[in-house]
């Protein structure tokens, strides 16, 4: 008989143990899988260093930027407004090497003097993207990707629209409206208007001054040209929408027609010109879309995988007169 209860009493530990070891073990693998899922879903981050908000073109880019999390929950933004000043640009790109961000991208409000703090992420091993604008490196290592237009083109095109209309053999004074100094824009726009106009040697540009990517700068800059050489100027170039809405201003102001005593082209593609073309009062458009949210989104998935097909992606753009500018403007979304 206690032999019988021995034997009941050692089965019954037995039993309790290997009950215990289950839930024990039960415990132990839920507690892995639960870790395991946590990092696998860890959210991957964005650090956009963005110029500022000069123009609506910049809005619109930035509000395109920002919706990068809704279009993918599995990633974060983290967003700096550099207010036009490289060393606040600088300053968010050191703080988000701090912040340990899986990616860093950056519209550079110029091209040079990026090689420290570029270097700087490089060494703590996080991906650059330069997006719209670019850089001038020593080392073309320090940038992972380019996501943006072709500034030059975008110059050729919009000398393609004066030639198009007047002819090579035309006797034209331009006046142009440059983008900031030493910004990718400017340098980019100005070279291919340039070159395309090399074979007409009757086009001269007469006026040439920054007006810095503004509506107010653009107005200033196109009232200084008018009082000046009102009565020369028969075509402006300007390297942004925003300051050719700004010289529409000015030349309505001094007495003249814009879109007809003086033909305009200009870059970008907001909406508010798009209305002025509609209005005839601008004659052609090169776009340069600022939607680059989703190629973004994109390209930062394709580095992280290590899947990058292209080192240099080129965003879609058209080209507008006013007749298509008219079509067009029901559609558009900046």
């Amino acid at each position: 008989m206690k032999f019988k209860k021995l034997a009941a009493i050692a089965a019954t530990v037995v039993l309790a143990t290997g009950i215990f070891a289950g839930c024990g073990s039960q415990s132990t693998s839920s507690n892995s899988s639960s870790s395991s899922s946590s990092s696998s879903s860890k959210k991957k981050v964005i650090g956009y260093a963005q110029v500022g908000a000069e123009s609506g073109w910049r809005t619109a880019e930035t509000a395109s930027i920002k919706e990068i999390p809704k279009l993918d929950p599995n990633f974060d933004l983290k967003f700096s407004d550099g207010q036009q000043k490289q060393e606040n640009q600088i300053k968010a790109i050191r703080s988000f090497i701090a912040q340990k961000v899986d990616i860093i991208a950056l519209a550079p409000v110029v091209e040079t003097g990026w090689d420290t703090v570029l270097k700087e992420a490089k060494d703590a091993k996080i991906p650059v993207i330069i997006v719209d604008r670019n850089v001038k490196v020593a080392d073309e290592s320090l940038v992972t990707a380019f996501l943006g237009s072709d500034m030059e083109e975008e110059g050729r095109r919009a000398a393609k629209l004066v030639i198009d209309h007047f002819g090579k053999d035309a006797k034209l004074n331009i006046a142009e409206l440059q983008g900031t100094v030493g910004s990718t824009a400017m340098i980019g726009r100005q070279k291919g208007f340039n070159e395309a106009i090399k074979d007409c040697p009757n086009y001269k540009i007469v006026k040439s001054q920054t007006g810095d990517f503004t509506r107010a700068k653009g107005k200033e800059v196109m009232e200084a040209f008018l009082k000046s050489d009102g009565d020369k100027i028969n075509v402006l170039w300007a390297h942004n929408d925003d300051m050719a809405v700004g010289a529409i201003q000015a030349i309505e102001e001094y007495g003249k027609k814009p879109g007809k005593d003086i033909f305009i082209v200009s870059v970008d593609g907001i909406k508010d010109m798009f209305q002025l073309m509609a209005d005839g009062k601008s004659n052609g458009i090169v776009e340069c879309n600022p939607l680059l949210g989703p190629q973004l989104l994109e390209t930062s998935k394709q580095v992280l995988e290590g899947k990058l097909k292209y080192k240099k992606v080129i965003s879609k753009e058209g080209v507008f007169t006013q007749e298509q500018a008219k079509a067009e403007l029901p559609n558009r979304k900046y």
